[in-house]
Order: C-alpha cells, then sequence, then structure tokens
C-alpha cells in the first residue's frame, strides 16, 4: 500500500506484486504515479483519490499508462472523498497537512488577492464536499452575511446542485444516499466566521480535553507527555538528564476518557484517584493470579499477550488481563492529569480560567487586571496576553488611550509580545462597524468546598492551592447561532445540526456544544472546523497579522 507520505521515497520494482495508492490527487503525486507505470514497479495498480480526482489529472494517467503499454495494468481507479479528519464520533477537521493554507492567518491578511481568497474557499468547499458525500445527504445550509462563512457557503451550494443536476452521476442519489446514516433527512449545516468569537480560543479552560489540548503536545488524538525522573539530583557539574516523551493514544476505546474528557479537572483528578484506590485494592488479586500462573515479575505487557491462553487455566485467571488493561489507563491518565496539575499549579491556570469567565460574562472582578498582568508569579507571558486581549475583546468600551499606555507597560515588562494586540485593534475597529458584539451569556463558575478524595495525605494528586471550580452551563456564541436556528420555526426541524468553524475551531467550543446536545433530547450536533488550534498556535496567527 501507498500512502501520500512514502509515495515520493525511492522504491525497488516487485514486480508480482499489486499496489494500492491511497493519496490526494496532487500534481506531485500524480506525476509520481505516472513515473511508477512508466518504470512497471508493480503487477496491477489501484489508485484510490482522497478527493476526487480532475478529467485533466486522469488523462495524463492514462497518457502515461498508454505510454508505458501498462493500460492493461491500472486496474481501478476510485474517488474516495475522504477529504477531512474524524477525531470523535461527533468531530472533524478538514487539513492535517498544509493547514497553513486554509490557516486564520491566510484568512484575513491584508494583502491577500481575490484569487488566492479564491483557492482557499475551494480547499475548504472540497473537503466539506467529501464529508457530505460521506454522510450521504445533502445539507439545509444557513451562514451570517458578509464574511468568508458566506463564501463557502455560496460554493458549496453551487457545487451540491451542479452535482445533482447531473442525474446519472450525482452522489446524492440512488444506492449512495443508503450508505448514509441520516440520509431520510437533510441536516442543518450552520457556517460559522472565526471572526464571530475571538476571545474563546484565547481562553484559559478549566475540562479536561481542553486543558490537554492547551498545555500539553497534543495532536490527532495523541498526547506526549515529559516522564518525570524520579527525585535523584544530577551530580554537580553533571549535564541535566534528557527527559523522556512518552505518548499515550487518548481513544473512544478508553471508558474513563470517554466518560470524563469534557469534564472539570477537579472531578478528573478525583476519579482517577477513585480508580487507582479501587486498583490498589485488587492488586493482591493480581499478584494472586500472576502466582498462579507462574508469571511473578514478568512484564505487564508481555502477559497481556497471554490473553489467548487464559481460557485453558481457571476462570479466575481470565480476569488478569482485563485488570491489568484497567492498571494500564490508571496509569496514563494518572501521569496525563499529574502534567496537567503542574501547569495549572505553576501558571495559576484556576485563576486565569476563572477571572476570564467573569471578564467574558460581565460579572464583577474581585481584583485588577493590572495586579495578574504585573504578578511575576501569575503565569507566563503568554498567558498574561491572553487575559488582556479577551479584556479587550469583551469589552463594550476599549480602555482609553492613558489606560492602554499602563497596560501596555505592564506587559512589556512582562516580556509579552504586542503584535497580537495590534491585529485585535484594528479587528475591533473594524467589527464594531460591521457588527454587534458577541455574546458570551452569563457563565458562571462557582468555587466548591475543598477536594475530598484528593486532599487526603496518600492522594497521588496535591491539589493544595487549587481552586475547586465548577461550571456553570452557557451558550458560546457559537452554540447561540445553533440555538437561535434549531428554534426558528421557518427552518425544517432536523435531528441532526452540524456546526462548522470556518478559520479554526477548539475544544473548548465543541465541549460547549456537547453539554448543549445533552440537554436536547434525540438531537444529534457535530462540530467541524477548518483546523483545529489552541490558544498557542492562534496567538501565534495574530501575532503575523499584527506585524503586517
Amino acid at each position: 500500500i501507498r500512502y501520500g507520505s512514502l509515495l515520493h521515497s525511492d522504491r525497488d520494482p516487485i514486480p508480482d506484486v499489486p499496489a494500492i495508492y491511497f493519496v490526494m490527487p496532487t500534481e506531485e503525486n500524480i506525476d509520481r504515479i505516472c513515473q511508477d507505470l512508466r518504470n512497471q514497479l508493480y503487477e496491477s495498480y489501484y489508485l484510490n483519490f482522497i478527493s476526487a480526482i480532475s478529467r485533466s489529472k486522469l488523462e495524463d494517467i492514462a497518457s502515461a499508462a498508454l505510454a508505458a503499454n501498462a493500460v492493461n495494468l491500472v486496474t481501478k481507479v476510485f474517488d474516495q472523498y475522504l477529504n477531512f479528519i474524524t477525531l470523535e464520533d461527533d468531530m472533524f477537521i478538514l487539513c492535517n497537512q498544509n493547514k497553513e493554507h486554509i490557516s486564520y492567518h491566510a484568512i484575513n491578511k491584508p494583502d491577500i488577492m481575490d484569487t488566492d481568497m479564491d483557492g482557499i474557499m475551494d480547499t475548504i468547499v472540497d473537503s466539506l464536499f467529501c464529508f457530505f458525500v460521506t454522510l450521504g445527504a445533502v445539507p439545509i445550509i444557513r451562514c451570517p452575511r458578509g464574511n468568508a462563512a458566506e463564501m463557502v457557503a455560496v460554493k458549496l451550494d453551487k457545487k451540491l446542485r451542479e452535482n445533482l443536476r447531473d442525474a446519472r452521476n450525482s452522489l446524492f442519489t440512488g444506492d449512495t444516499m443508503g450508505t448514509g446514516q441520516f440520509s431520510f433527512q437533510r441536516p442543518l449545516f450552520v457556517l460559522a466566521d472565526r471572526n464571530l468569537d475571538l476571545a474563546t480560543p484565547l481562553h484559559h479552560t478549566w475540562t479536561y480535553q481542553a486543558l490537554i489540548h492547551d498545555v500539553l503536545d497534543f495532536h490527532l488524538n495523541r498526547v506526549s507527555v515529559e516522564e518525570s525522573q524520579g527525585s535523584e539530583a544530577s551530580p554537580a557539574g553533571a549535564r541535566p538528564k534528557k527527559k523522556n516523551k512518552k505518548s499515550y493514544d487518548l481513544t473512544a476505546a478508553d471508558k474513563f476518557w470517554q466518560k470524563h474528557k469534557g469534564s472539570p479537572f477537579p472531578e478528573v483528578a478525583e476519579a482517577v484517584q477513585e480508580e487507582l484506590d479501587t486498583y490498589r485494592a485488587q492488586e493482591d488479586e493480581v499478584k494472586r493470579l500472576k502466582s498462579i500462573m507462574g508469571l511473578e515479575g514478568e512484564d505487564d505487557g508481555a502477559i497481556s499477550m497471554l490473553s489467548d491462553n487464559t481460557a485453558k487455566l481457571t476462570s479466575a485467571v481470565s480476569s488478569l488481563p482485563e485488570l491489568l488493561e484497567k492498571k494500564r489507563l490508571i496509569d496514563l491518565h494518572t501521569n496525563v492529569a499529574t502534567a496537567v496539575l503542574d501547569h495549572i499549579k505553576s501558571r495559576k491556570l484556576d485563576v486565569y480560567f476563572e477571572y476570564e469567565e467573569k471578564l467574558m460574562s460581565k460579572s464583577t472582578l474581585d481584583k485588577s487586571l493590572l495586579d495578574i498582568i504585573s504578578d511575576p508569579d501569575a503565569g507566563t507571558a503568554e498567558d498574561k496576553m491572553r487575559l488582556f486581549l479577551i479584556y479587550y475583546i469583551t469589552s463594550q468600551q476599549p480602555p482609553s488611550e492613558a489606560d492602554l499606555e499602563q497596560y501596555k507597560r505592564a506587559l512589556v515588562d512582562a516580556g509579552c509580545d504586542l503584535s497580537p494586540l495590534n491585529y485585535i485593534k484594528q479587528w475591533k475597529a473594524f467589527t464594531k462597524m460591521a457588527a454587534t458584539p458577541a455574546n458570551y451569556g452569563s457563565s458562571g463558575v462557582k468555587p466548591m468546598g475543598l477536594f475530598s478524595r484528593v486532599m487526603n495525605t496518600g492522594s497521588q494528586f496535591v491539589m493544595e492551592g487549587v481552586k475547586n471550580l465548577v461550571l456553570k452551563q452557557h451558550n458560546l456564541p457559537v452554540t447561540r447561532i445553533l440555538d437561535n436556528l434549531m428554534e426558528m420555526k421557518s427552518n425544517p426541524v432536523s435531528t441532526l445540526a452540524i456546526v462548522f468553524v470556518v478559520g479554526g475551531g477548539n475544544y473548548i467550543e465543541y465541549q460547549n456544544l456537547v453539554d448543549y446536545t445533552k440537554a436536547r433530547q434525540g438531537k444529534r450536533v457535530l462540530y467541524g472546523c477548518s483546523e483545529l488550534f489552541n490558544a498557542a498556535q492562534f496567538m501565534k496567527q495574530l501575532s503575523q497579522l499584527g506585524q503586517k
């Protein structure tokens, strides 16, 4: 099998083996397939294109096959319409490679040419078209006017209509409609523009999955954590030990993850501790089972491999692989949650989260913004900048020039780069003319009592000094738009709604929609975005825009 990334490597001929290609129909990839045909590398060729191949490129392959006398070797050519990535049952993103091409920065560059903008919109529409072909449903499209989301809506509408008009080759009629789980009903497709809400992607968060994405290296459902090397100090003058990175996949098979990825962090810490306590109570049972099987001292991984043979042993033994898998997941979440907790404590992320929630919901503030920016112990320079930008974005009236200068001095003293602020100032001035500011609802966090399970001395998590904040359900701007549309009598009632953000999205928004859906019986909501970024990645884009 040849994937796009392996396609351009040097390969020896294997003339008696059929080859399956799964690639994007790009110029470079088509050229390489033609080269493979000329070099007669394989017995036969099955070409699967992630996105639909154009007629001209198909003709290039045909010409190369003809010239190489290999026409009969090209057995099948498929358009797979899979140009998107599903991260969850209810979440998808468009690009992984070349995502800079359709990023917030690319769409909002002041000097962007119309032809470039057209190219970006076509790339997004191509992926969304693939998504709806796979879903097997033609959506009812809704979007705000006068922004990139509207451009996407117009182009997608045109592409869908053209396909439906060609009855013989339509991808949405006959057999194909049966493939869609929701094909009997047209889903509501809500296109939103990132410019509608720039505060949420900068917001410090408090739920498990969103925190992991914010503070750790989390990409395509895999998180990398630096392993602690124990408390041994390096000998004087020696180089500090290089920290090992360990990667974990956070998948749908992990029941703890499925249950707690949207929970507030203190709840997660308590739940991990509870699992740990339960497992410790069963540890004697594990030792007993290992000794029955004569496996004392064996590596857990090696024992899991023996699960096929457990049926031949006593029924008690069959529970060992299950217990060991449970232990693996407990270790995984202990390590990940500990790494998150280190960030919360060292950067006072609970303080940032609580303060930003108050700013966004226009609640009374208990301390001055300047105090947090000037506190050397509260967060990194980036944390302070994120907080200030949220204040600037959500304030009804921008601060006076004198106040702004004072804030800027404090931010520079704290080591902040002011480029993102330059862009946000321009953006704020423009949106003030164009539309009403986003409403973040009456969000609220209330501090609860101390953590019961994780405050005892034997706990894995030292939570002292961290606030036990509990979230109050409220709708973020994107969720509000969906809610308004679903309440409108003029919209056909659909059990499925898809919300898509042009310009990039984040796990905070996704989780807000998940929580919103829980209260709506019989409704299903999917969340998609052109790229998934965390606050640091988004700040980098704002910084680039601010330097222009």
